[in-house]
């Protein structure tokens, strides 16, 4: 075991401060079920923006992102745009305004805005909207769990923990111990102190995760100068052709292999299929997970817009400055690690924590081990928090016990996060690693929601039967396609998935009468958004002739274009920097600058329009 005391007493530190700040906001969380579930929505944008970022910034993506950039370097900005990544650039242009216009607590409770309380399918879309949320909450906790136990396994080895443990453990669900151990600690300051300790608690968390990301930048880059990289041709370009091109055989022939189980090869195709499915999935909205939870617990629509574009800028350059750092490292002495699993293969995503066990020094190691380990908890807890609330607030108080004190809310709230936590680390046993649950959330589960959600923001005629129809076509093909298809090509099913969703979702639309045009009126006049709304505005337009309609969809999709490549620019910029590519560098630097100013007066000065 290689942690020193300084490192250790900085974790353990770290550990005991959240305790602290669950005991802290204990007493606020309690006030009300608005109190714990959305801090009240008094919290500022930038603080819940800061929040959700460090959300993102979990240990496993960080040990995927690394093992990605290892192996297909500046080709690997494109591939997170499986999430997609660039959902960001919408909610921030648009959507989470509309979003946030509900003021409802919950996605499933926002569909009674939508859809009313009452009529056809209503109920059925109110329970689908739930199954989705937990199965992906559920999904998340299981990611992350899998994820942490990885991580801590290079620190501390089992041999170390074994002689004082009275029972034996299969070498394989090692990790799943040191997951559950941690677990507990970000299961507590999260059900104890709700939504306003998991935000402080992220504040501290980005803090120390950015000190540590710049200090491993600075190391990667002193080294760098002194050493060179053995990358095979292609891999300092994002470009691509129609295939990926990048051989590694006379380097780590390895690498080819992982490349080729990744299923990227034809990476033109992998990037159209991706984009494809990304630009949908941008369009339904944000899911039903922490994200949107955040931007319901914002003060004000304009707030939840600024909230969104805050995200990307704070998250993706402090980010990748880790992961470019971590690579050139993890590159420069490659020969030097022990990359195998415990099943004797080699696993690239163990590169991020050897090369923090190895080769960083005393300090950082304990700052970089806290801020991943806080970034875990992050995640947890904000994705523990969006199960409660669907839970609590849309099964429990909707359907068991709608007139319920506070104090049994938050009762019921305890009772639920400790049920939720047990249920996704049981499920975490199940996850072979962090690829496998990532494939399926991404390209199978996600790919049965997004059909009904475009159509419930663009389409006055979709219904709530249509949305149920549509929503449970969807996590059924995906569910069927997951057994049937490799978790690599699942992407490649997407327009299978997406065109069953689709029938789905209209042919349940038209087998039940539309909306009630009093809700519909209701909700285009004050969500206001653009689409297929004709005779909705029409009839909004009879009662109030100074209703203006929303005309921004080509201003909206101008700004989502410039957002995007803000966002490239962002995630590219410190990878061009601590590589040392000057020209590439400054013409970033330039396009970035260009494209601010832009949207200066295209979205920021424009956030009350529409």
């Amino acid at each position: 075991m290689k942690i020193s005391l300084l490192d250790a007493s900085i974790i353990i530190l770290y550990l005991l401060t959240t305790v602290f700040i669950g005991f802290w906001y204990k007493n606020k969380a309690r006030e009300n079920k608005e109190s714990y579930m959305m801090g009240g929505k008094t919290l500022p944008w930038y603080m819940l923006g800061l929040s959700d970022a460090s959300d993102m910034f979990d240990i496993s993506g960080t040990m995927w992102m690394v093992s990605l950039c290892f192996t297909y370097g500046m080709k690997s900005i494109w591939i997170p745009w499986l999430w997609p990544v660039f959902n960001q650039v919408f909610l921030m242009m648009y959507l989470s305004r509309w979003l946030r216009r509900s003021n409802a607590t919950t996605g499933a409770e926002w569909l009674e805005t939508r859809f009313g309380k009452t009529g056809a399918g209503v109920g059925n879309s109110h329970k689908i909207v739930i199954v989705f949320a937990l199965l992906s909450c559920l999904g998340f906790l299981a990611y992350g769990f899998i994820g942490l136990g990885k991580f801590i396994e290079i620190f501390v080895p089992w041999n170390f923990i074994q002689p004082y443990i009275p029972f034996d453990i299969a070498p394989q669900y090692v990790p799943h111990v040191y997951g559950i151990i941690f677990t507990l600690f970000a299961m507590f300051y999260s059900i104890l102190g709700g939504m306003h300790s998991i935000v402080v608690g992220d504040v501290i968390k980005y803090v120390i995760m950015t000190i540590a990301c710049i200090w491993v930048a600075i190391i990667a880059f002193m080294k760098l100068k002194t050493g060179t990289l053995n990358v095979p041709d292609g891999w300092y370009s994002p470009f691509f052709g129609s295939r990926l091109n990048l051989d590694w055989t006379q380097i780590i022939p390895e690498v080819n292999r992982k490349i080729k189980s990744d299923g990227y090869s034809l990476f033109a195709i992998f990037f159209m299929m991706m984009t494809f499915k990304g630009f949908f999935a941008a369009l339904a909205g944000p899911a039903p997970n922490y994200d949107m939870q955040k931007i319901l617990s914002t003060r004000s629509p304009e707030e939840a817009s600024k909230m969104s574009g805050f995200v990307s800028i704070i998250l993706l350059p402090i980010r990748y400055a880790l992961v470019i750092g971590l690579t050139v490292l993890g590159l420069l002495y490659f020969s030097q690690m022990n990359l195998k699993s415990p099943g004797g293969e080699i696993d690239f995503e163990r590169i991020l924590p050897v090369v923090i066990n190895n080769f960083l020094p005393v300090g950082l190691v304990g700052l970089l081990l806290t801020g991943l380990l806080g970034a875990f908890m992050g995640t947890f807890s904000g994705t523990l928090n969006a199960a409660q609330a669907y839970i609590v607030n849309d099964i429990y108080l909707k359907y068991v016990n709608p007139e319920a004190s506070t104090q049994k809310v938050i009762y019921m709230n305890y009772v639920v996060g400790i049920l939720v936590v047990t249920v996704g680390v049981v499920l975490g046993f199940f996850v072979r690693d962090v690829s496998q649950v990532l494939n399926w959330i991404v390209s199978a589960l996600y790919g049965g929601y997004i059909a009904s959600n475009v159509l419930k923001w663009h389409w006055w005629r979709f219904n709530a039967n249509g949305f149920f129809w549509g929503m449970l076509a969807g996590i059924v093909t995906a569910m069927v396609l997951s057994k049937l298809v490799p978790d690599d090509r699942l992407l490649y099913y997407f327009p299978v998935l997406f065109t069953v969703s689709l029938a789905g979702s209209i042919i349940g639309a038209y087998a039940a009468p539309a909306t009630d045009m009093a809700v519909l009126k209701a909700f285009y006049s004050n969500v206001r958004p653009w689409g297929f709304w004709e005779p909705v505005k029409t009839e909004v337009l009879k009662d109030d002739p100074a209703f203006v309609p929303n005309k921004n969809f080509k201003l909206n999709m101008f700004n989502v274009v410039l957002g995007t490549g803000a966002q490239l620019c962002l995630t590219i910029l410190p990878m061009y920097l601590i590589l040392m590519q000057r020209l590439p560098l400054m013409v970033t630097i330039a396009l970035l600058v260009v494209i601010i100013l832009i949207l200066k007066r295209t979205w920021w000065n424009k956030l009350n329009d529409y």
